[in-house]
């Protein structure tokens, strides 16, 4: 079973807004067995729109479609539906009761422009929007369904929670889906292929290997399709075991979790604590791990550190450090995460240090250059980067590096 998704709206295309939607429908289409096949955003043009749904017919069996439903004039996808449908509009009783009921609620008049959202095309049934004033539709039309929703993210959740996948459910009989993801860090997608070429080459036509490469990160995601739950999920973690025997070096985690939560997670189960030192990624890191809920049972917290004096005051680095070999050294960085460990008496600790750019760099350090350093009580493991160019890239390559670091010191006290 075959979906697309369409949303509508110049503030889309324009980059004003992110386009959220699309992504938590897919995988809550996924979830139930509906596989997406293409995802569209238009702008706020009945040509464009009806050009959209008409092309979307012909791939999927599940248009759903986000935005252009509210009272004001550019918002034209209910007019451009029944268009499409070759439709008139009737007021729909049950969707004029709740928009009366929003407003009484809220204590505002009820506006005539308002009382036009209980208007609907003639031939669709009413999805009621119990947070909005906008009510979703649902057409069955020439073998096709076409789901049409608010944009606003909590409204349109509500009615796919409520309304929407149950009934999608109910409707089809629907395959099931299954997902198995291994995480793994410090090796490209090019020389994991190659290590796992026959594995993947053994795999059935029903099971697919996709390779999901991220600044040092590569998730291998197993995709099976069929109709027995039990037996894909059995086969499916089958394989997904040969994978993760053959790159074991490299497996950070056998579930699709970002790399810092894998991190805490290890940590948490061992009782271990954890401090950063940052000076060149400026925080980011220790936001990594702070926007986990329950990350304070690991991260204690540290320092963000970028001049020498707090280097100083705050992680004990020598002051000769300093000045005989610079921030942007071996030297400092291995004090930094030593006086991490032993000013914020935590069991490990990671330290990052410098050049972020775009200027500030050297000959001997140009923009790009970064010291991480991680350890532990018993143990300190330093490491050189020449990264790019580029300032945001370059905190991000530093956390992600950091993290990998970290993650193999935490495999030897596993091992």
């Amino acid at each position: 079973m075959l979906a697309e998704i369409i949303t509508i709206g110049d503030e889309i295309l324009i980059g004003q807004i992110v386009d959220t939607n699309s992504a938590w429908i897919a995988r809550e289409l996924n979830n139930i067995g509906v596989r997406v096949k293409q995802i569209s955003s238009v702008s706020d043009d009945r040509e464009h729109i009806l050009k959209a749904l008409a092309e979307a017919h012909h791939r999927a069996n599940i248009i759903l479609i986000t935005g252009g439903l509210g009272p004001t004039k550019d918002d034209i996808t209910k007019k451009t539906l029944a268009e499409y449908f070759n439709v008139g509009f009737v007021e729909s009783d049950e969707a004029l009761v709740n928009v009366e009921q929003i407003f009484k609620k809220y204590n505002r008049p009820l506006l005539d422009v308002n009382k036009l959202q209980a208007q609907v095309p003639a031939n669709c049934e009413v999805i009621l929007n119990k947070n909005g004033t906008a009510p979703g539709m649902w057409f069955d039309h020439d073998g096709r369904i076409y789901i049409s929703m608010p944009g606003v993210p909590f409204e349109m959740m509500y009615m796919m929670e409520d309304t929407v996948l149950p009934k999608l459910k109910t409707s089809f009989d629907l395959p099931h889906i299954i997902h198995k993801t291994i995480l793994t860090v410090g090796e490209g997608e090019s020389f994991l292929a190659q290590r796992i070429e026959d594995i993947e080459d053994s795999l059935p036509s029903h099971i697919k290997l996709a390779y999901l490469p991220k600044l040092g990160q590569v998730r291998l995601r197993l995709s099976a399709y069929g109709t027995d739950e039990a037996a894909l999920t059995d086969e499916v973690n089958r394989y997904a075991q040969k994978i993760s025997e053959r790159v074991a070096n490299v497996v950070a985690a056998h579930e699709d979790l970002p790399l810092e939560k894998v991190i805490l997670d290890k940590m948490a189960v061992k009782g271990f604590t954890l401090s950063v030192a940052e000076s060149c990624t400026g925080g980011y890191i220790s936001h990594l791990f702070t926007q986990h809920a329950g990350s304070s049972a690991v991260f204690l917290g540290g320092a963000v550190s970028y001049s020498y004096e707090l280097k100083e005051s705050i992680l004990g680095v020598k002051n000769e450090t300093l000045w005989q070999t610079g921030a942007v050294s071996q030297e400092t960085v291995k004090e930094m995460v030593e006086g991490a460990i032993l000013n914020f008496k935590s069991d490990y600790a990671i330290a990052v240090t410098g050049v972020a750019g775009p200027g500030g760099g050297s000959e001997d350090k140009p923009v790009g250059t970064v010291w991480i350093a991680v350890a532990s009580v018993n143990k300190t493991v330093t490491k050189k980067f020449t990264f790019g160019s580029k300032r945001a890239q370059n905190i991000e390559r530093t956390a992600i590096s950091a993290l990998g670091m970290l993650n193999t010191l935490l495999a030897e006290v596993e091992n």
